[in-house]
């Protein structure tokens, strides 16, 4: 049998005091951020919050399955307002959604909050009357882990973190925009490019995943992962649109420029297109574009946008399914649901033709 990971054992393993130890994992003053983490990472790797030690245990009536759980009266939903994280967003917006109709078939309601500073996000909550927590979106560490210290079960959609064990609800992104690209490539698409930071989210780093995997299936080399268009910021305006004019600027001048552009999602598929047609190329009859979302603004475009439907609400709705169960059985194995996301075929792709110059 494995030895129990103790706060000893942590504080042994990194050379601090037990004391130490214990106001990182429980969140207290006296103990300074880069320490903090390198506690928190300790932790993690040592197994201590797969533990049943590993957080604050709930009272036996809080555990039991069938009328205590109908105690709980709401599930908080955390979607801090960061990167377009917000009821607003075409694509969180739809997963708030779909939350909102599964949380009102079960006759509960929702607590949303967009606080993004942890000590607040605990001060809020009230554990007594929550049944759990939804996470949308990117959330910090330092918020999962205070979440996870109240002893809430959690799901998580669209985001994971390694140190905090969570169900997590994904499209399923790599064998998507593997699908995506053979579909371009079987278009007679032998130069294609991904567009997006691969660093922003796990969603995006697995779109580009499936990407090249697609592009070695088929002999074709992709891009070097070193290539500064895998990590373009596309929330800021004017530096994304100067670093892809000059991007296809430069390579249409050595007379490298793709003949298809795989975007990490639709924002930055609808941003790249408006730029390439300013500078005079032709989608897709000089150059085809594809995003990933399908959010509404795809279908209204200049030219209508090639995607991958992520189905939103659907991933909502999977994510109350997982919460109920999990707050059933605490105990059961952690999941991590894949959800399904079909191709739409629309006007921004079409046959390879080389593409046109662009002006300098």
């Amino acid at each position: 049998m494995a030895k129990k990971v103790t706060m000893q054992k942590i504080a042994d393993y990194l050379g601090v005091s037990k004391f130490v130890v214990s106001k990182a994992l429980s969140g207290k003053d006296g103990v300074n951020e880069q320490t903090r983490e390198r506690v928190i990472q300790a932790a993690s790797q040592l197994g201590y919050y797969t533990q049943k030690n590993g957080h604050i245990q709930p009272n036996k009536s809080a555990t039991n399955a069938g009328s205590a759980i109908r105690d709980k009266q709401a599930v908080l939903v955390l979607m801090p307002n960061i990167r377009s994280q917000t009821q607003d967003s075409l694509y969180w917006g739809k997963i708030v959604d779909g939350i909102a109709v599964a949380l009102d078939a079960e006759g509960l309601g929702m607590v949303i909050i967009s606080e993004h500073r942890e000590d607040n996000v605990v001060n809020i909550l009230n554990p007594g009357g929550i049944l759990g927590l939804i996470g949308v979106g990117q959330i910090s560490t330092s918020q999962l882990l205070a979440i996870h210290r109240l002893g809430l079960p959690m799901v998580l959609i669209d985001h994971e973190d390694p140190l905090i064990p969570t169900d997590t609800v994904f499209a399923n992104n790599v064998d998507s925009m593997s699908r995506l690209t053979n579909h371009v490539i079987g278009s007679g698409h032998k130069s294609l490019h991904f567009l997006g930071n691969i660093k922003y989210s796990r969603s995006f780093r697995d779109r580009w995943i499936g990407f090249r995997s697609a592009l070695e299936e088929n002999n074709i080399a992709p891009q070097n992962e070193q290539d500064p268009m895998l990590y373009v910021d596309f929330h800021a305006d004017t530096l994304f649109r100067e670093t892809v004019k000059s991007w296809a600027a430069k390579l249409s001048k050595e007379g490298a420029l793709p003949t298809a552009i795989m975007c990490a999602n639709d924002h930055i598929a609808l941003k790249t297109g408006d730029i390439l047609r300013e500078e005079g190329l032709s989608i897709p009859k000089d150059i085809s574009i594809t995003g990933f979302d399908n959010i509404e603004d795809a279908i209204r475009a200049a030219t209508p946008l090639t995607t991958v439907n992520v189905p939103k609400e659907a991933m909502g709705r999977t994510a109350v399914a997982r919460l109920l169960n999990r707050a059933k059985v605490p105990v059961a194995p952690l999941e991590k649901i894949l959800i399904t996301a079909d191709i739409v075929h629309r006007e921004s792709t079409g046959e390879a033709f080389p593409a046109a110059p662009v002006s300098s």
